[in-house]
């Protein structure tokens, strides 16, 4: 009895070594760059993108185009820069690769369980609600709000201008201008036109400004996320963004439920709130629940919040610009914006190159997983492989930004705001034309089955069409101000020297011609 419950015991045992073994034997030794640190590894550096942006491209010419880095606790993150292996990740969003349990707490704390957040069949029942709001068909329609918010905006600066009669200027903090998102989007003004600065913005900014020590907890927590439950700052900003954002969108859904209950809503609104209300009503098994349809608009405020100033620091491209723009004429419509304003579309593109809201992509592998390769990769035991084998529960990484900044693939200047770069004269972008599949060969927005839905409101640039016309600005501290992005879920610009995230004067005075 006693040799028969040994076999029973040391069968499955073998079986299971049997089993490890043989994914060992399976799973391909990439290299990496050596640990700093075993606490956090590289974990603080990722999170500095102007460091960053460079050891990504430095770590792939020396170990390979997948390699791996060290993260927190001893642990490794497996990065993808080779083409190949990028197309295959996107290949499998949310279904083979899935979001990281820490990135799911996080996301579900600041926007809840919306398209961001949700993976496989969810995702995909979400995504399908939510197409109909930015088709090229909602955008157009929405073109007459956004001009008429530009519009608002310009007799704004104008009125600024004219309370500084001495100076013909006015210094003006572009990053609170949110009528733009919030009335074309979401049908809701934030009054930003009229000088009331936004709650949101206030929590945005504290969120992204807070302390270092609560910083490296929430790093920690990305191997324990029961740290997201401990009263840390910026997991509280974190809560109160989610709480404010969730106050707005559920007083302007109710208000446009009311409205459409009395037939107040007009046949043709095509904001993105009105046609997610009509996912709402759409049959079950396709439409979102009320409170799915509460945070994609929490989702879709917080995914406007973002500027640039470079037009401010480059004068001479701004002013090329605005040739451009005064002889087309006063009111573009979407299709002239996108097809027939090529300077236009190339300084859109170029800013989006830059600076990419989401510095990289993280997902987990929710089983082993065989990733091709575009050319061969040198293992850590010396072996050349044309694919690499990676276990059920890898960390892999997208790096988005460096590989918008990647020489390899943008050329020597590839770190230089150069709009030319995208006209037919310029090849400037054939390396990426060559490798990156994403739109427009940008990672800015991502790619496959999480492509960014709001990609065509980013490219139209009307606001920037009505502005640059009528208005020269410059940074208001002089054009060698330095800008970095402070860290957090929600990246904000400052002014080097300044405390205050989300701060970017600018400089603004008429254009007389």
């Amino acid at each position: 009895m006693g040799s028969a419950a040994c076999v029973s015991v040391l069968i499955p045992v073998s079986l299971y070594f049997l089993q490890v073994y043989r994914q060992r034997k399976r799973v391909t030794r990439i290299r990496g760059p050596q640990s700093p640190s075993w606490l956090f590894g590289f974990a603080n550096t990722v999170n500095s993108a102007a460091i960053i942006t460079d050891l990504y491209e430095h770590w792939a010419i020396e170990y390979g185009p997948v390699y791996k880095v060290p993260h927190v606790l001893g642990l490794s993150r497996v990065i993808l820069w080779d083409p190949k292996a990028i197309s295959h990740f996107f290949a499998r969003d949310t279904w083979l690769y899935n979001q990281t349990p820490f990135n799911k707490a996080a996301v579900r704390t600041i926007v809840g369980r919306g398209v961001l957040w949700a993976d496989g069949e969810n995702h995909k029942r979400q995504r399908k609600a939510l197409n109909p709001a930015f088709s090229s068909a909602a955008i157009r329609s929405l073109m007459s709000v956004i001009h008429d918010t530009a519009h608002k905006a310009m007799i704004a600066w104008d009125d600024e201008i004219g309370l500084n009669q001495g100076t013909n200027c006015a210094v003006i903090d572009a990053q609170q201008w949110l009528d733009s998102v919030g009335i074309a989007a979401l049908s809701h003004d934030f009054g930003a036109l009229r000088g009331h600065v936004s709650d949101v913005v206030h929590v945005l900014n504290a969120f992204s400004s807070s302390s270092n020590v609560s910083y490296n907890l929430v790093t920690l927590a990305q191997n324990f996320p029961s740290i997201l439950k401990l009263p840390l700052p910026r997991i509280q900003f974190a809560q109160k963004l989610n709480t404010i954002v969730g106050e707005i969108c559920q007083e302007m859904l109710s208000r446009m439920r009311r409205e459409k209950e009395s037939g107040g809503i007009e046949q043709g609104d095509r904001s993105c709130l009105s046609l997610l209300l009509k996912a709402e009503e759409s049959a079950e098994s396709v439409g979102l629940t009320s409170q799915e349809v509460l945070d994609e608009a929490k989702l879709l405020l917080l995914a406007g919040f973002e500027t640039t100033a470079e037009l401010a620091r480059n004068q001479d491209v701004q002013t090329k610009l605005r040739d451009e723009c005064l002889e087309f004429g006063p009111n573009p419509s979407y299709d002239n914006l996108t097809n027939k304003l090529p300077y236009l579309d190339a300084v859109v593109n170029e800013v989006l190159r830059l600076h990419a809201a989401a510095k990289e992509i993280e997902r987990s592998a929710m089983h082993e997983d065989v990733i091709p390769l575009s050319e061969p990769l040198r293992t850590a035991d010396g072996r050349f492989t044309e694919s690499v084998c990676i276990p059920k529960g890898t960390v892999v990484v997208v790096p988005l930004a460096a590989l918008n900044c990647s020489v390899s693939m943008w050329g020597p200047d590839a770190k230089t705001f150069k709009p030319s770069r995208w006209l037919e004269e310029d090849n400037g972008t054939q390396g990426a034309k060559e490798t990156l599949q994403g739109y427009r060969h940008l990672m800015t927005f991502g790619d496959g089955a999480r492509m960014c839905l709001g990609r065509l409101v980013c490219v139209g640039g009307a606001v920037l069409f009505v502005l640059v016309r009528n208005f020269v600005f410059e940074m208001a501290d002089g054009p060698g101000v330095q800008i970095v992005e402070s860290l957090g879920t929600v990246p904000r610009p400052r002014v080097v020297g300044s405390a205050e995230a989300g701060n970017v004067p600018l400089r603004v005075r008429r254009y007389e011609g």
